[in-house]
């Protein structure tokens, strides 16, 4: 009776650890697409990311780089004081979008330059995402009286 109980419990956890590990495959799966990196300019530069992957991409922009194209058609550069990418954007800009100010974009690394499919800025004259003051504190570009 004894060893009936224990097969049936030994079972019962067996079966519990494979539901586990099937869910948190499936979860994994799912959720691929929806995980976006962040990288510094620097970085991108060092290892540049394959066409496909889509990450974040964060500094400051460049003085001297924003263009604007025709229509809702944007170039400009991001840089971290150690590397400068260059980035395109098509769309309406935030309002507080401007040179030498943090901005943190999402897109594709295609070609040497960085296809934004969406540009944050920051939301107030002080803010600035961790991401991007801890990139230009490793680069030795971030000032206190910045932030």
């Amino acid at each position: 009776m004894k060893s009936l109980k224990k097969q049936r419990r030994i079972q019962i956890i067996a079966l519990a650890t494979v539901a586990l590990i099937g869910s948190t495959a499936l979860i994994g799966y799912a959720m691929r697409d929806g995980i976006n990196y962040f990288r510094s300019p620097s970085q991108v530069m060092e290892t540049p990311p394959e066409p496909t992957e889509t990450f974040r991409i964060g500094g400051l922009v460049e003085e001297g780089s924003l263009q604007r194209g025709q229509g809702e058609a944007v170039l400009f550069s991001v840089t971290d004081g150690g590397a400068s990418v260059p980035v395109t954007f098509t769309g309406v800009l935030p309002d507080l979008f401007e040179e030498n100010q943090g901005m943190v974009g999402t897109g594709r690394y295609i070609n040497g330059v960085f296809e934004a499919s969406e540009i944050l800025a920051k939301h107030d004259e002080t803010y600035m995402p961790k991401e991007v003051v801890d990139a230009l504190k490793e680069q030795g570009v971030y000032r206190e009286d910045e932030s």
